[in-house]
């Protein structure tokens, strides 16, 4: 019997609409708006409820260390950060291998450019037929150098399709591309193996401006000199 029952086609329930008269108040909440909007007002009221428990079971002498190791950032606390996470060795070591990740990529791009700058000079310096004409007579010579000097402008300009010519102009852009990013690399380079040096063990000072005999925009350090045993 129950199969039979689910069988027969129900008439589906339709919730009625706003009436016309109150068009201007928008649509009309259905029993589902209802049931989210008592769910969020009864949530509400729960953690109102728990924080008024709280406060008013609190003690005034209560203390724990994240009291002060904590800042509030738009109303929200947050942990101090940690700097001293990592020993100096663990910081060392991989400054270490950042430094070595950098020099690598400055290698891998500098054979690219290598290879992209013989590619482009082989195209730019390409070999020229020479051909040598024999005349008898002047008219003659004349006519063999206009003929072909005719030919050698028809070959120049047939000579590279507009498809290489772009390929070309792109290749040139993605070598000055390649450069400037390997002078930055470099540049990084260099500032990571300051920074690992400064992190060894030694005295060190950093030099003032009356003290350099080629004055840069970097900071220059000296190193005091130990006696090695």
């Amino acid at each position: 019997m129950s199969s039979l029952k689910n069988a027969v086609p129900k008439r589906p329930y339709k919730e009625r609409a706003q009436p016309n008269s109150r068009k201007k108040f928008g649509l009309l909440e259905k029993h589902k708006d209802y049931v989210e909007r008592a769910k969020a007002y009864h949530k509400k009221e729960d953690t109102l409820r728990k924080l008024k428990e709280k406060a008013a079971f609190k003690n005034p002498d209560e203390f724990y260390f994240k009291m002060i190791k904590t800042r509030t950032v738009d109303g929200v606390h947050r942990p101090e950060s940690q700097v001293n996470k990592y020993t100096a060795e663990q910081l060392m070591l991989m400054k270490t291998q950042d430094a070595g990740y950098i020099l690598q990529k400055v290698q891998s791009e500098k054979r690219k450019i290598e290879k992209l700058t013989a590619t482009l000079h082989s195209l730019d310096n390409q070999p020229s037929n020479k051909h040598i004409y024999f005349a008898e007579d002047r008219e003659e010579a004349n006519e063999i150098q206009s003929r072909s000097s005719k030919d050698r402008s028809v070959a120049s300009s047939e000579a590279v399709p507009d498809s290489i010519k772009r390929k070309t102009i792109s290749s040139y852009k993605e070598l000055e591309a390649r450069r400037s990013r390997v002078s930055e690399l470099e540049k990084l380079y260099m500032d990571m193996t300051l920074q690992q040096e400064l992190m060894k063990k030694g005295r060190k000072r950093k030099l003032r401006e009356d003290e350099l005999t080629n004055p840069t925009s970097k900071p220059v350090y000296k190193w005091r000199a130990e006696r090695k045993r």
